[in-house]
């Protein structure tokens, strides 16, 4: 079988490519028993990534990816059609682009490109399968900035707040290197952002840090020392 591309041959072949689209777009196919499944991925902005299908057909005629759930000549970002003379992919210089496989590879993707993708595998004898599986694009994390309302506080009579400065939503804690056990009298913002400690005692003095983190990576603060006086 030829490779062509839409962009770059003749235009028979052009025209021929753009009716096949056009076909597929349009015409009612009769549903099949066989099955197709999208698997969800997670991402880092910045990076290429295959959204991979596996389907039970014998053999495909053509695959055709769609932003969303909806089935449609506007949602439609990539097609692969295959027949006995030629090999049409498209359209020429998307971002997206649909691999031999039936695979969808998007590169570059930003946190704009989260959300749902369909594909819709052409079968032999005008049947179809359909299938949808969800992209999440996580942002890359820079090393939070920890910073004291005061780094030197006086025993029993102060209070301190501590705040981790990021652009994540998921926050850890830690004091002297190891994860940080709440007491009584520290308390937590709701985005766990502030950490608040009154009264500060002597047992509170030591390197805190914070870590943030999504599912895909983390970064930590550089080490702040709270100093605890005597009054």
């Amino acid at each position: 079988m030829g490779s062509s591309s839409v962009s770059t041959h003749t235009g028979l072949v052009h025209w021929q490519g753009l009716l096949l689209v056009v076909s597929l777009l349009n015409f009612w196919i009769q549903p099949t028993t066989s099955q197709v499944t999208v698997y969800s991925k997670d991402a880092l902005e910045g990076t290429n990534v295959h959204l991979y299908i596996h389907h039970t057909a014998p053999s495909a005629s053509g695959f055709l990816w769609y932003r969303g759930e909806n089935i449609g000549s506007r949602t439609n970002i990539a097609y692969l059609l295959l027949n006995p003379s030629i090999h049409v992919r498209g359209p020429p210089g998307a971002q997206a682009r649909v691999e031999d496989d039936g695979s969808l590879l998007l590169k570059n993707v930003t946190m704009k490109h989260s959300g749902i993708y369909t594909v819709l595998v052409q079968l032999q004898g005008c049947q179809k399968m359909i299938a949808c599986g969800q992209l999440t694009v996580y942002p890359l994390m820079r090393a939070p900035t920890l910073l004291a309302s005061n780094t030197t506080v006086t025993e029993n009579k102060d209070a301190v707040v501590l705040t981790c400065y990021t652009n994540s939503h998921g926050i850890q804690w830690f004091f002297k290197g190891r994860s940080l056990m709440l007491t009584e009298r520290m308390e937590l913002s709701r985005d766990r952002r502030n950490l608040t400690i009154y009264p500060v005692l002597r047992e509170d003095a030591g390197d805190y840090q914070c870590k943030a983190f999504n599912p895909m990576c983390s970064a930590t603060s550089a080490s702040l020392t709270l100093d605890v006086k005597s009054e």
